[in-house]
């Protein structure tokens, strides 16, 4: 019913019904989906044929939910079934559009001074004992404001609840103050039970933040994009701190963290391309 209105050959704003190859009554069982796709369809390059088969848009999209499954692997299985298939770039260019139809995301808006968005990252880094040479690997706690992107970064012996609280209020020291919301993933330092509606906060946890005078709302389970500040902020500060301090050898994690802060300044400082200011 939401595209009736396209299928009134009268309407020249509209595209014609005829040139989809529609008429009324739809088919039984046509999805909007399918109508849409038909009525609005990805643009094709003219030496392509519409006869070639289509993937199956909804199967890709759940293969590639798997582990280590690619487009460049569904698209060459797509060909061996189909060999007068469609190239690799409309592959994934139908893919996108087809994706944005049917799986929309919201566009999160920042306040200044709202939110900041904590995680660690993936990769560490490590000290060397000076006198036994042993190494141990850091951690390294990353925090991203909402709306300015303003970043903080400090190394941390692991991802216990010890130092993940020593992380928030040295981040609070950094910022001057508190935001109204901590945005945090679901680390077990944080949260005793992952829930998608009502998530179990650790109880150290939640009375720092009472004594802060802050909020803490947990992500949801593999939503990634609930805390996308943070994952952007993590990529950039393994780029921009780790990788410059990977042919350097540090002896105490005050030596580590005083190089990292040196960089951190220096990243906040650094003009953003599109922007024209710093974070």
């Amino acid at each position: 019913p939401r595209y009736a209105a396209y299928l009134i050959p009268s309407s020249p704003n509209f595209p014609h019904s005829s040139s989809a190859g529609l008429s009324w009554p739809l088919p039984e069982g046509m999805t909007d989906e399918d109508l849409e796709l038909l009525l609005f369809p990805a643009p094709r390059p003219a030496s392509q044929s519409p006869q070639r088969p289509v993937p199956d848009w909804s199967y890709i999209d759940k293969e590639l939910r798997r582990r280590n499954v690619t487009r460049r692997l569904l698209w060459e299985e797509y060909r061996a079934v189909n060999p007068d298939g469609f190239g690799y770039t409309w592959f994934c260019t139908t893919y996108e559009a087809w994706k944005g139809r049917v799986r929309p995301s919201m566009r999160q808006i920042h306040l200044g001074g709202e939110k900041v968005f904590v995680d660690f990252a993936g990769d560490t880094i490590d000290i060397v004992d000076p006198l036994t040479g042993e190494v141990q690997p850091m951690k390294l706690f990353v925090a991203a404001m909402g709306a300015s992107n303003y970043t903080y970064a400090e190394a941390c012996p692991s991802e216990s609840l010890a130092d993940w609280i020593r992380a928030h209020v040295n981040l609070f020291t950094f910022l001057s103050g508190t935001p109204t919301f901590v945005v945090c993933d679901n680390l077990k330092a944080a949260v005793s039970n992952p829930d998608r509606y009502d998530p179990g906060l650790n109880r150290t946890y939640a009375e720092m933040a009472s004594h802060y005078g802050t909020a803490i709302l947990a992500a949801r389970p593999r939503r990634p994009k609930d805390k996308a500040k943070v994952e952007v902020a993590v990529q950039i500060a393994q780029r921009w701190i780790l990788a410059r301090l990977r042919n350097q050898r540090f002896f105490s994690r005050a030596e580590l963290n005083a190089a990292i802060k040196t960089l951190v300044d220096e990243l906040n400082a650094r003009q953003m391309r599109g922007f024209g200011s710093s974070r």
